[in-house]
């Protein structure tokens, strides 16, 4: 994979880059600030960007609204955003437009090496890959209105699974039921959201998009 990073920490940059070389990947370019992530991913066109949300100037969005410049423009390559805090609007921005190549993790993520590797390998492919206390704090800000708060305990971790891309296979795995369990609530969750059934639209995309929020 052909990867740019891009966080103002010396020390998680250069411990990404040591990480992600060892197996295998090609760090292209590993930057400071978000002029920079913009200007390396416009040159090399990157399979995917590791991007932290916060970054000089200001410390406050300067990742975020290069990682939404990317998205918009550059729709080929993934972008994976690190943040120390759980920041909703931020998540529920990113999400805006398609969910897919594109996902959030907190940076305690990344010392779980395994998972930090396999959401970026996600995201890469095409899919979608959100921490599991991104999702839990994004839920609590949308159950308080319907029709989301319709759906029972087990729906809302079915639909907290899908939100970080998830397949019903690895969701059934994750919740120890069976394929067949896990299909029969999203079709239920679908009913509750109102979702019918078109060819034009993914409803399990337009689940993921109520639940957040976008």
């Amino acid at each position: 994979m052909r990867l740019v990073i891009a966080d103002d920490s010396v020390l998680l940059r250069e411990g990404l880059v040591r990480l992600l070389e060892e197996e295998g990947h090609e760090v292209l370019a590993a930057v400071e600030d978000g002029e920079g992530l913009w200007e390396a991913v416009s040159e090399h066109r990157p399979d995917a960007a590791v991007v932290d949300v916060r970054m000089p100037p200001t410390h406050t969005d300067e990742g975020l609204r290069a990682a939404l410049r990317i998205r918009a423009e550059h729709p080929g390559v993934a972008v994976l955003v690190l943040s120390q805090y759980v920041e909703q609007r931020y998540a529920a921005e990113l999400l805006t437009g398609a969910p897919e190549r594109v996902g959030y993790l907190l940076k305690d993520r990344v010392a779980q090496v395994g998972e930090f590797l396999d959401a970026l390998d996600r995201v890469a492919a095409g899919g979608a890959a959100f921490d599991p206390e991104v999702v839990r704090q994004l839920l609590a800000r949308t159950t308080r209105t319907d029709p989301l708060a319709r759906l029972t305990p087990r729906e809302h971790e079915v639909l907290e699974n899908m939100a970080q891309g998830l397949s019903n296979t690895a969701i059934a795995r994750r919740l120890f039921v069976s394929l067949s369990a896990v299909e029969k609530h999203i079709n239920s969750l679908f009913d509750k959201l109102e979702l019918a059934h078109t060819p034009e639209y993914s409803r399990r995309v337009l689940a993921v998009l109520r639940f957040l929020g976008t």
